[in-house]
């Protein structure tokens, strides 16, 4: 039985020849990302700005005018509606009601549930959360040191594991990725919350696995080709560890796809955050990464040896030089 190769054996791609071109356009998106996120802002959810938030779903698309002004007068405060899934299903978030408490709180579901039911018949209560103003103040900076932690730390273990360089490749690729997901949830305005935060530490995690592996597979190539340039070197490690990279996305992204579409709205910010960090951080683990450590300046320093003998390791990897073949 023949296995399935989604890469050819002997693959040989040119990656670092449009490393410019990479490095530009990664330069365009992470500008565009901040810009769109400090323009327009991120949908934070009842996580990090407190409230309440109540989910109701209606027979039909219902006018969300309509049923902003319904709940206005109501005086539970000013309603941020938003619709989700199919249009039928609304999530109607409110400030934190007078007192706090969860009587105040029960009062404020039930007046908006009676309300709306009486408007928009076949209107029908799902669920409500809500969180306090000083608990969401802790969330937001739990969630913030969470993931800066998690850069550092990361950018930490590549410098003593390999060299400063891949410490620094390694960061600059992650906050590009995470750039990346904050853009789109700027564009998108998909709810931010908690669930986002777990996305973005899982995207990290995937893009450091697919970067520790280049790395690794580079660091060692350069000891086994010491006289070969760092651009060989680079193209030589990607393309063989692209078919890894291949299928180990391919198959994350079957099961992120069957999420997406039978997940349910709840769960579709979080699955979207996770497809955008597959193809991003794949993306800049071959083409950012990587072929920054030749603008870092990384070279494969050949050892001292005595005259006029070499070992066996630079003899076989002279004897097995590969050029990459230029598309």
């Amino acid at each position: 039985m023949r296995l399935l190769k989604i890469v050819p054996d002997h693959t040989n791609i040119d990656f670092v020849r449009l490393r410019r071109l990479a490095f530009a356009i990664t330069l365009i998106l992470s500008v565009l990302a901040i810009g769109l996120t400090y323009a327009r802002g991120l949908n934070f959810g009842v996580d990090f700005v407190g409230g309440l938030m109540i989910e109701e779903k209606f027979a039909a698309t219902p006018p969300i005018d309509q049923v902003r002004q319904a709940v206005d007068r109501l005086g539970v405060g000013e309603a941020f509606i938003q619709p989700v899934g199919d249009g039928r299903t609304l999530n109607i978030r409110l400030p934190v009601q007078a007192g706090a408490n969860e009587g105040a709180t029960n009062a404020a579901v039930r007046k908006v549930e009676a309300e709306l039911a009486r408007r928009f018949p076949g209107a029908t209560f799902s669920r409500y959360s809500t969180v306090s103003g000083k608990v969401s103040g802790e969330l937001i900076r739990n969630g913030a040191l969470a993931v800066v932690l998690a850069i550092l730390g990361i950018g930490l273990f590549a410098i003593l594991r390999f060299e400063w360089q891949f410490g620094v490749s390694t960061v600059v690729a992650i906050i590009h990725d995470l750039l990346m997901t904050l853009g789109f949830f700027a564009l998108t305005r998909f709810e931010f919350d908690l669930n986002i935060v777990a996305a973005v530490l899982t995207i990290i995690g995937y893009s450091i696995n697919d970067k520790i592996v280049i790395d690794d597979r580079i660091r060692e190539n350069m000891r086994r080709y010491r006289k070969m340039e760092m651009r060989e070197i680079i193209n030589t490690s990607v393309n063989e560890t692209l078919p890894r990279t291949v299928m180990t996305s391919l198959t994350i992204l079957l099961a992120l796809f069957a999420l997406l579409l039978l997940g349910g709205h709840v769960l579709r910010g979080f699955t979207a955050a996770m497809i955008l960090g597959i193809f991003v951080g794949t993306y800049s683990s071959i083409y950012v990464s990587s072929s920054l450590l030749i603008t870092l300046g990384l070279r494969a320093e050949p050892t001292r040896e005595k005259p006029g003998t070499l070992d066996k390791r630079e003899r076989m990897g002279d004897a097995e030089r590969i050029t990459p073949r230029k598309l």
